[in-house]
């Protein structure tokens, strides 16, 4: 078997795209969305009828045009899920608007919107994850979430204390990103590589890992963001994770024997001490990151940037359908 064949025996594989023809070929359990992918996705002519159909809909129900626009959002991003959702036996992820990352109340709204736009579709609500920024007013936002039966996936995740928060939350599903963790650490500390074992990213994701079993939380780790399949051979034995079409397919030309590298067995003889993430402790640990705090704050701010584009995709449309 392939690489990727027998890292699936250990570990979900999840698509990180929003290419509905590259998960039909890779076949992925679960697929993830946010909005960098759907704007790249959405200008390729293939998709430009789900794109229509968001447009039509929000007409139809919007009653301005600021809410037509975040309306016709929303409704693309229910769109590809729904598609993707024909393809994979599992969940898709959609993101909330990253400009709501420090407003719990408005992102739950848009969350439960979302969802409500699932069920319009007759899409099973219970396979999709909404992915909120885990800020602390995000990770609030996914507690009450959760509470009300939507499953949540955090995701911007740089720092132990966010993955902690978020396992206290009830949180479904957390989304440490490797690979931004190592370009942090390549530019910080002036080096042009890490080996696979010694890559901050990955022992991120294994501190997580490994934290999350010893004290028995069920929230599942799916590592994402990354840059090299080094970083994810790392890994196999991950709950989840979240692997780009270029990597898989690296993957599937990769012969060899695979090595299981986390095993919740082994969780269970580490000394790992509770971590408190009182609010004032977990802002004072993600001031105390430069990584986590500066990560965190451009991962908000370039999901923001790409849904601004989608929106002017999404009004340029509008424009000429009114014209």
């Amino acid at each position: 078997m392939n690489k990727l064949e027998q890292l699936r025996k250990i570990t979900k594989v999840v698509a990180d795209t929003g290419d509905i023809e590259a998960i039909k070929k890779y076949l992925p359990v679960d697929a993830t969305t946010n909005p960098s992918l759907l704007l790249k996705s959405a200008q390729q002519s293939q998709y430009h009828y789900l794109l229509d159909d968001a447009i039509e809909y929000a007409h139809q129900h919007a009653s301005n045009t600021t809410e037509t626009t975040l309306l016709a959002l929303d409704r693309l991003a229910v769109n590809f899920a729904g598609e993707i959702l024909k393809i994979v036996p599992g969940r898709v992820s959609i993101e909330v608007d990253a400009r709501l990352s420090f407003d719990t109340d408005a992102t739950v709204r848009r969350a439960q919107r979302l969802i409500e736009l699932c069920k319009s579709r007759g899409i099973d609500t219970q396979r999709i994850l909404i992915k909120v920024a885990s800020t602390w007013e995000g990770i609030r936002a996914g507690e009450i979430l959760e509470r009300q039966g939507i499953h949540c996936n955090l995701t911007l995740m740089f720092h132990l204390a966010q993955a902690v928060a978020c396992a206290q939350a009830g949180v479904t599903l957390v989304s440490p990103f490797v690979g931004r963790i190592l370009d942090w650490y390549k530019k910080s500390e002036s080096r042009e590589s890490y080996l696979p074992v010694d890559d901050p990213g990955v022992k991120s994701v294994i501190e997580i890992f490994h934290y999350f079993k010893k004290h028995n939380y069920p929230t599942v780790v799916m590592g994402a963001s990354f840059r090299n399949t080094g970083e994810i051979l790392e890994l196999a034995g991950c709950d989840l994770l979240t692997i780009a079409p270029p990597l898989m397919e690296e993957l599937r030309n990769s012969e060899g024997k695979l090595e299981r590298k986390l095993d919740p067995k082994d969780s269970a003889a580490m000394q790992i001490p509770h971590l408190d993430v009182s609010e004032s402790n977990f802002r004072w640990l993600m001031n105390d990151s430069a990584m986590a705090t500066e990560k965190l704050a451009e991962g908000i701010r370039n999901f923001t940037k790409d849904t601004i584009k989608l929106e002017s995709l999404l009004n340029d449309a509008c424009m000429k359908r009114s014209a």
